[in-house]
Protein backbone atom coordinates (compact mmCIF):
# COMPACT_ATOMS: atom_id res chain seq x y z
CA UNK A 1 0.00 0.00 0.00
CA UNK A 2 1.48 3.35 -0.94
CA UNK A 3 1.44 5.93 1.50
CA UNK A 4 2.04 8.38 -0.51
CA UNK A 5 1.92 8.95 -4.73
CA UNK A 6 4.83 10.96 -6.41
CA UNK A 7 3.66 13.33 -9.12
CA UNK A 8 4.68 14.01 -12.25
CA UNK A 9 5.60 11.49 -15.31
CA UNK A 10 8.75 9.00 -15.95
CA UNK A 11 11.62 8.61 -13.12
CA UNK A 12 13.00 12.36 -12.79
CA UNK A 13 9.91 13.56 -11.89
CA UNK A 14 8.79 11.26 -9.53
CA UNK A 15 12.07 11.45 -7.60
CA UNK A 16 12.25 14.99 -7.12
CA UNK A 17 9.61 14.95 -5.52
CA UNK A 18 10.59 12.17 -3.81
CA UNK A 19 13.17 14.18 -1.98
CA UNK A 20 10.76 17.04 -1.02
CA UNK A 21 8.52 14.91 0.65
CA UNK A 22 8.73 12.11 2.90
CA UNK A 23 7.62 8.77 1.39
CA UNK A 24 5.76 5.88 3.15
CA UNK A 25 5.42 2.17 2.06
CA UNK A 26 3.35 -0.14 3.76
CA UNK A 27 3.40 -3.69 3.52
CA UNK A 28 1.57 -6.36 5.68
CA UNK A 29 4.40 -6.57 8.03
CA UNK A 30 6.67 -3.66 7.09
CA UNK A 31 7.04 -0.06 6.92
CA UNK A 32 9.26 1.45 4.40
CA UNK A 33 10.01 5.14 4.87
CA UNK A 34 12.14 7.96 4.62
CA UNK A 35 15.65 7.82 6.41
CA UNK A 36 16.03 10.12 8.81
CA UNK A 37 18.78 11.42 11.96
CA UNK A 38 16.60 9.75 14.16
CA UNK A 39 17.29 6.45 12.89
CA UNK A 40 21.02 6.33 12.96
CA UNK A 41 21.20 5.17 16.79
CA UNK A 42 19.69 1.75 15.49
CA UNK A 43 21.37 2.37 12.58
CA UNK A 44 25.19 1.51 12.97
CA UNK A 45 25.06 -1.67 15.29
CA UNK A 46 22.36 -3.18 13.00
CA UNK A 47 24.03 -2.51 9.32
CA UNK A 48 27.81 -2.90 11.25
CA UNK A 49 27.55 -6.51 11.59
CA UNK A 50 30.69 -8.01 9.41
CA UNK A 51 27.85 -10.62 7.97
CA UNK A 52 25.65 -7.58 6.37
CA UNK A 53 29.19 -5.97 4.60
CA UNK A 54 29.96 -9.00 3.32
CA UNK A 55 27.14 -9.76 1.78
CA UNK A 56 27.35 -6.39 0.29
CA UNK A 57 28.58 -4.40 -2.37
CA UNK A 58 28.95 -1.10 -0.68
CA UNK A 59 28.46 -1.20 2.96
CA UNK A 60 31.53 -0.34 4.66
CA UNK A 61 33.32 -2.58 7.80
CA UNK A 62 33.93 -1.32 10.21
CA UNK A 63 30.45 0.92 9.08
CA UNK A 64 30.68 3.91 12.07
CA UNK A 65 28.84 7.14 12.98
CA UNK A 66 30.30 8.76 11.00
CA UNK A 67 28.96 6.80 7.98
CA UNK A 68 25.78 7.10 8.52
CA UNK A 69 26.05 10.52 8.65
CA UNK A 70 27.11 10.66 5.05
CA UNK A 71 24.81 8.27 4.29
CA UNK A 72 21.94 10.39 4.96
CA UNK A 73 23.79 13.63 3.99
CA UNK A 74 23.83 11.94 0.29
CA UNK A 75 20.38 10.90 0.08
CA UNK A 76 18.93 14.41 -0.60
CA UNK A 77 21.81 14.99 -2.89
CA UNK A 78 21.84 11.41 -4.95
CA UNK A 79 18.59 10.79 -7.18
CA UNK A 80 17.70 7.79 -5.43
CA UNK A 81 15.04 5.95 -3.81
CA UNK A 82 16.28 4.80 -0.45
CA UNK A 83 14.14 3.69 2.55
CA UNK A 84 14.12 2.38 5.93
CA UNK A 85 12.53 -1.21 6.69
CA UNK A 86 10.66 -1.40 10.13
CA UNK A 87 8.73 -4.00 11.78
CA UNK A 88 4.84 -2.75 11.65
CA UNK A 89 4.61 -4.37 15.11
CA UNK A 90 6.72 -2.91 17.11
CA UNK A 91 8.71 -0.10 15.48
CA UNK A 92 12.16 -1.67 14.78
CA UNK A 93 14.15 -1.30 12.10
CA UNK A 94 15.09 -4.50 10.51
CA UNK A 95 16.98 -2.94 7.07
CA UNK A 96 17.11 -0.56 4.05
CA UNK A 97 15.79 -0.95 0.90
CA UNK A 98 16.08 1.30 -2.27
CA UNK A 99 16.49 1.76 -6.00
CA UNK A 100 19.33 3.22 -7.94
CA UNK A 101 17.77 5.06 -11.22
CA UNK A 102 19.22 5.47 -14.27
CA UNK A 103 16.91 7.67 -16.45
CA UNK A 104 18.20 8.06 -19.88
CA UNK A 105 17.24 3.88 -20.09
CA UNK A 106 14.47 4.44 -18.03
CA UNK A 107 15.92 1.44 -15.18
CA UNK A 108 17.18 1.23 -12.20
CA UNK A 109 19.09 -1.04 -9.78
CA UNK A 110 17.61 -2.60 -6.78
CA UNK A 111 19.09 -3.02 -3.43
CA UNK A 112 18.37 -4.05 0.00
CA UNK A 113 20.49 -5.28 3.22
CA UNK A 114 19.18 -6.63 6.61
CA UNK A 115 20.44 -6.96 10.05
CA UNK A 116 21.37 -10.54 11.06
CA UNK A 117 18.91 -10.63 13.46
CA UNK A 118 16.26 -10.31 10.54
CA UNK A 119 17.51 -12.87 8.25
CA UNK A 120 15.35 -16.07 7.02
CA UNK A 121 11.91 -14.03 7.49
CA UNK A 122 10.51 -13.00 4.44
CA UNK A 123 11.34 -9.52 5.22
CA UNK A 124 13.34 -9.04 2.47
CA UNK A 125 10.91 -10.27 -0.23
CA UNK A 126 8.08 -8.45 1.25
CA UNK A 127 10.61 -5.28 0.77
CA UNK A 128 11.42 -5.35 -2.39
CA UNK A 129 8.23 -6.19 -3.52
CA UNK A 130 6.96 -2.98 -2.72
CA UNK A 131 10.07 -0.81 -4.06
CA UNK A 132 9.78 -2.78 -7.64
CA UNK A 133 5.85 -2.34 -7.55
CA UNK A 134 6.30 1.17 -6.30
CA UNK A 135 9.32 1.60 -9.40
CA UNK A 136 7.25 -0.12 -12.38
CA UNK A 137 3.97 2.28 -11.25
CA UNK A 138 4.53 5.09 -9.38
CA UNK A 139 8.25 5.85 -11.53
CA UNK A 140 6.80 4.10 -14.72
CA UNK A 141 10.38 2.35 -15.05
CA UNK A 142 10.79 -0.03 -17.59
CA UNK A 143 13.54 -2.63 -15.97
CA UNK A 144 14.76 -3.27 -12.53
CA UNK A 145 17.67 -5.24 -11.74
CA UNK A 146 19.71 -6.23 -9.26
CA UNK A 147 23.29 -8.08 -8.48
CA UNK A 148 24.27 -10.72 -5.17
CA UNK A 149 27.73 -12.12 -4.59
CA UNK A 150 27.71 -15.65 -5.84
CA UNK A 151 28.41 -16.23 -2.33
CA UNK A 152 24.94 -14.95 -0.99
CA UNK A 153 22.70 -17.75 -2.81
CA UNK A 154 19.96 -16.47 -0.59
CA UNK A 155 19.50 -12.71 -1.89
CA UNK A 156 19.37 -14.78 -5.53
CA UNK A 157 16.22 -16.75 -3.71
CA UNK A 158 14.43 -13.15 -2.83
CA UNK A 159 15.10 -11.92 -6.25
CA UNK A 160 13.65 -15.23 -7.84
CA UNK A 161 10.42 -14.72 -5.36
CA UNK A 162 9.91 -11.44 -6.41
CA UNK A 163 9.99 -12.37 -10.20
CA UNK A 164 12.91 -11.59 -11.56
CA UNK A 165 15.04 -13.82 -13.96
CA UNK A 166 18.41 -14.39 -13.97
CA UNK A 167 20.30 -13.15 -16.21
CA UNK A 168 23.93 -14.51 -15.57
CA UNK A 169 27.05 -14.02 -13.94
CA UNK A 170 29.26 -11.39 -14.33
CA UNK A 171 32.65 -13.14 -13.34
CA UNK A 172 34.76 -11.51 -11.00
CA UNK A 173 32.97 -7.91 -11.65
CA UNK A 174 34.26 -6.49 -8.27
CA UNK A 175 36.97 -6.25 -5.46
CA UNK A 176 35.97 -6.91 -1.97
CA UNK A 177 38.48 -6.82 0.67
CA UNK A 178 41.11 -7.56 -1.56
CA UNK A 179 39.51 -9.98 -3.60
CA UNK A 180 37.63 -10.36 -6.95
CA UNK A 181 34.10 -11.66 -6.48
CA UNK A 182 31.95 -12.74 -9.29
CA UNK A 183 28.20 -10.95 -9.55
CA UNK A 184 24.86 -12.89 -10.57
CA UNK A 185 22.55 -10.84 -12.63
CA UNK A 186 18.87 -10.57 -12.36
CA UNK A 187 16.02 -8.30 -13.79
CA UNK A 188 12.09 -8.11 -14.03
CA UNK A 189 10.44 -5.85 -17.46
CA UNK A 190 7.21 -3.55 -16.50
CA UNK A 191 5.17 -6.16 -18.92
CA UNK A 192 6.75 -9.22 -16.63
CA UNK A 193 5.75 -7.46 -13.41
CA UNK A 194 2.19 -9.09 -12.04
Amino acid sequence: MLGRRAGGNGIGASLVSYHMTPLLLETPRLELRTWCESDIPELVPLIGAREVAATTLRIPHPYEERHAREFLASVTKENELRLAIRLRNDGRLCGGVGLHPEAPHNRAELGYWLGVPYWGHGYATEAATAVVRYGFEQLKLNRIFATYFTHNPASGKVLRKIGMKYEGCMRQHVLKWSEFVDLELCSILREEWK
